[in-house]
């Protein structure tokens, strides 16, 4: 009898706490002890179970593999653990994601949202990739706050959290990635055996378990606001944004808030504003010759700036900092430059040393150090990034990776600006405030979603 009341209770006892999860909303997407409910797509990597958890092995000569969920999900909270056994792996978890069974030449194609799982160098884990199509839109260069939290060999907790067009990533409790974007507001979850190129790579093997989904989530999680939310929305902010301190520059329609450098106004002629674009107009190449630069009307000393660009074929712009109006020059303002330039053929990106005067490099002082992988050409957008911390360390980001980084007023600094252009200007560079310049070298140059947050 007291087994019976023992066996009575414990039946009780489960079936509260498997009401007290119904009632919270979460779901188990995998029993623990089968594949119901998913389908492997795309490739023939293997997946099995191994004590309670899904293993995914790397086969040699296949494309990316994925298991995926038959049912396609919206907003909602998923969390689960995943292992990666050692540095040499590459994985990731697919969200808001769909699949083409014509694509990739009738082998199927997965494409949409990633979750990242990168145990290399790189430290990207929780970072977002776009699978199939953008690729990268939030590398966790964004973040190295979190780049350090991934640890192989064991079992670590991933979090991610999509609620309309916002989707934020955690990795073992740590906030990672924030993205506002709109391609999809449901899809696919998937789990991705990554295909290998050495066939010696062979036999690696990842584990997923404890996988659960909340479903029509409406409430967001907290994040820390510090954190640079990629927005690809052309110039709005996110109700977080703007809680977080950011403000538009450009609002999309007007000219408020820039002035002509040296002017009281607007330039009359030189630069365009439609359809959300901030555009300088070609006038043949020369500096400052039609409309002139154009600067913002207010200040700033220590701040995170953020703008996308888009290049026409060989041209050249850029984007100043501490600008101050007293050089009271010839052509265009004086200030700290952000390169804005079609290295490929503007013939700039040869000059100068060492490639200081290429694309997004400290102009005539630094070089940035990039891939071309990381480089939109001609005619696509691509995102610059300058922060300015209160202790004048500064850095430079081209689309998500950081390219270079040096102390403003520092010696090391200051010698580059002996052997430069700019040794003729007193203390160049090293004003305690100044505006925001964009540049007029008469090459179409077009600028939008330019945003700025000042730091203290």
């Amino acid at each position: 009898m007291k087994k019976i009341l023992i066996a009575a209770l414990l039946f009780i006892i489960s079936t509260h706490l498997l009401g007290q999860s119904s009632k919270a909303g979460w779901a188990d997407l995998f029993d623990g002890k089968t594949l119901n409910g998913w389908k492997k797509v795309a490739g023939d990597a293997e997946y099995k179970i191994e004590d309670g958890a899904i293993v995914g092995i790397t086969v040699a000569n296949t494309p990316n593999t994925f298991l995926i969920t038959e049912r396609e999900y919206g907003d909602f909270v998923l969390e689960l653990d995943v292992k990666i056994m050692d540095t040499t792996s590459n994985s990731g978890i697919q969200f808001r994601s769909h699949y083409d069974p014509a694509g990739n030449n009738g082998k199927g194609k997965v494409f949409g949202y990633q979750y990242e799982l990168d145990p290399s160098s790189r430290r990207w884990t929780a970072g977002v990739y776009d699978e199939g199509r953008r690729d990268w839109l939030y590398p966790l260069s964004y973040n190295a706050s979190a780049q350090d939290m991934l640890k192989t060999g064991v079992y670590n907790k991933v979090k991610l959290e999509c609620i309309g067009n916002t989707i934020k990533t955690w990795i073992n409790g740590k906030p990672a990635a924030y993205v506002v974007d709109d391609a999809d507001g449901k899809g696919v979850i998937a789990l991705q055996v990554h295909s290998i190129g050495n066939p010696e790579m062979a036999g690696k093997k990842i584990y997923w378990k404890n996988i659960r989904i909340r479903s029509g989530v409406t409430t967001p999680s907290s994040f820390p606001g510090h954190i640079y939310v990629y927005n690809t929305i052309p110039n709005t902010l996110s109700a977080f944004e703007k809680k977080s301190g950011w403000k538009l520059l450009f609002d999309g329609k007007t000219s408020n808030g820039w002035v002509g450098a040296y002017k009281n106004q607007f330039p009359a002629k030189g630069w365009e504003i439609k359809d959300g674009i901030l555009k300088v107009l070609s006038s043949g190449g020369a500096e400052s010759h039609n409309g002139g630069d154009i600067v913002t009307k207010e200040e700033f000393s220590a701040f995170d700036l953020s703008f996308d660009f888009n290049l026409t074929t060989g041209a050249n712009s850029g984007v100043k900092y501490f600008v101050t109006l007293t050089e009271n020059n010839e052509g265009s303002a004086i200030g700290l430059e952000y390169q804005v330039l079609d290295d490929s053929l503007h013939p700039d990106a040869k000059m100068g040393i060492n490639g200081n005067r290429t694309l997004a490099s400290l102009y005539d002082l630094i070089k940035a150090e990039k891939t071309s992988r990381f480089v939109k050409q001609t005619g696509k957008w691509n995102t610059g990034r300058i922060v300015v911390y209160p202790n004048n360390h500064v850095e430079h980001y081209l689309n998500g990776i950081k390219v270079l980084e040096y102390e403003r007023g520092s010696q090391a600094y200051r010698d580059l600006v002996a052997n430069s252009k700019y040794k003729i200007w007193p203390n160049f560079g090293e004003a305690k405030e100044g505006h925001i310049l964009l540049q007029d070298h008469g090459n179409e140059v077009s600028f939008r979603s330019i945003k700025i947050r000042k730091l203290k």
